[in-house]
C-alpha cells in the first residue's frame, strides 16, 4: 500500500512511520520541519529504507502539494500535520489558523483534484474539541465546545473534513485520541518536560492546583489503533481512541517522580513540584469512550499504563537529546 503521511517528522508520525515500514508500505511523509520535528532520525530511516522518503513542505502554503498527491498516487492518507501545543496557540494563534485549518483545506482541495475515490484519509484530531465535560465520557456524538485556540482550529478542520466527505465523497475517517504519551515527544508536552526538569533537578511547574484529569494513551496503542481504523473502519465515521486511563497532572507527575527515583537512584523528586499560575480556558477534565472503536475493529490498548509510562521514562533517560 501506498501511503502519505502528513506532520509525518512529529512524535506521533514518527512512531507511525517506523509502524508502517515495519509492515512493508511504501511510505512519502510531508512535513513542514517545525521546530518539534524529528528530522535527523528520519533522515536515517529514509537513507536505509527504500520505501520510506520526505518531502519538505508546509501544507498551508505549499505550491507542490498537487503534483506531489498526483506523482505519489495515495492509496491511503494520514493527516497528522498540526500545531497543537495549547500555550503556544495561546500566544500566537494565527500560526493555528494557518496550520490545522488552511493546511487541512489545501490537503482536502488536493485529494479531490486528484481521483479522490481511490484514496482513504485519516484525519487525526484531539478529544479537546469537545471541551471539558466532568460527569461523562466523550462518544463520538459528543457536542463540540473548544476551549483554546487550539482545540478551536482542530474543531473547524474536523468540520471542514465532514464537509469535503458529504459534498465531494471523499473516503474519510475524523479520530478524536486523548493525551499521547511515549517516545519521541517533544518537551514542550507534559511528561517530557516533567523529566527534564527531574534531569536538570529543577522546578516542575504544574498549573493551578494539579488536579485537571488527563486520558492518557501510549502512543504505540494509538498507531495501531489508527492503523486498524484505516484498514477496518466503517467509511466516513467517526472514532475516538482512548485507553482509559484518566488521572491528574499532579498524580502523573507524582508517578513519573516515583519512576525516576527508582531508575536513577534520587530520592524525593516530587519535592520539585511547583504550583504556578492556571493558563487561560484550562480544561477540567477530558475522558473517552472508546467502546465504538472497540465495537468495530479488532483494536484493543495493548499496553498496560504503569508499564507504558516506565518504559517512556526509561527511553528518554537513554536519549537525554530529545529533552533539550
Amino acid at each position: 500500500m501506498k501511503i502519505i503521511i502528513t506532520g509525518g517528522l512529529g512524535f506521533i508520525g514518527t512512531n507511525l512511520v517506523e509502524f508502517l515500514l515495519s509492515s512493508s508500505h511504501e511510505v512519502l511523509c510531508l512535513d513542514k520541519n517545525s521546530y518539534a520535528s524529528n528530522y535527523k532520525y528520519h533522515q536515517i530511516l529514509s537513507d536505509k529504507n527504500s520505501y520510506y522518503d520526505i518531502e519538505i513542505l508546509d501544507l498551508s502554503s505549499s505550491t507542490t502539494l498537487d503534483s506531489i498527491i498526483h506523482n505519489f498516487q495515495p492509496d491511503l492518507v494520514f493527516h497528522l500535520a498540526a500545531e497543537s501545543h495549547v500555550d503556544r496557540s495561546i500566544d500566537s494563534p494565527k500560526d493555528f489558523i494557518q496550520s490545522n485549518i488552511i493546511g487541512t483545506y489545501n490537503l482536502l482541495e488536493a485529494i479531490r483534484k486528484y481521483n479522490h475515490s481511490s484514496v482513504k484519509l485519516i484525519h487525526v484530531s484531539t478529544d479537546e474539541v469537545f471541551g471539558s465535560h466532568e460527569d461523562h465520557k466523550f462518544t463520538e456524538i459528543t457536542r463540540y465546545d473548544p476551549s483554546s485556540p487550539y482545540s478551536a482550529s482542530k474543531a473547524a478542520a474536523d468540520h471542514l473534513v465532514r464537509a469535503w466527505s458529504r459534498t465531494f465523497n471523499i473516503n474519510i475517517n475524523i479520530t478524536n485520541c486523548s493525551n499521547n504519551f511515549g517516545p519521541f515527544q517533544h518537551n514542550e508536552k507534559l511528561i517530557p518536560k516533567v523529566i527534564q526538569c527531574l534531569q536538570e533537578r529543577k522546578e516542575i511547574p504544574i498549573y493551578g492546583t494539579g488536579e485537571n484529569i488527563r486520558d492518557w494513551l501510549f502512543v504505540q496503542d494509538h498507531v495501531f489503533a489508527l492503523y486498524e481504523i484505516a484498514t477496518n473502519g466503517v467509511k466516513n465515521e467517526s472514532y475516538n481512541i482512548g485507553s482509559s486511563n484518566e488521572l491528574s497532572n499532579i498524580s502523573i507527575t507524582h508517578y513519573i517522580c516515583s519512576i525516576y527515583d527508582q531508575l536513577v537512584g534520587t530520592q524525593n523528586s516530587k519535592d520539585l513540584i511547583s504550583f504556578v499560575k492556571d493558563r487561560p480556558g484550562h480544561d477540567f477534565r477530558y475522558s473517552i469512550d472508546a467502546s465504538k472503536l472497540i465495537h468495530d475493529t479488532a483494536w484493543r490498548p495493548k499496553s498496560s499504563f504503569e508499564t507504558a509510562l516506565s518504559q517512556t521514562v526509561e527511553w528518554y533517560l537513554q536519549n537525554p537529546t530529545y529533552l533539550k
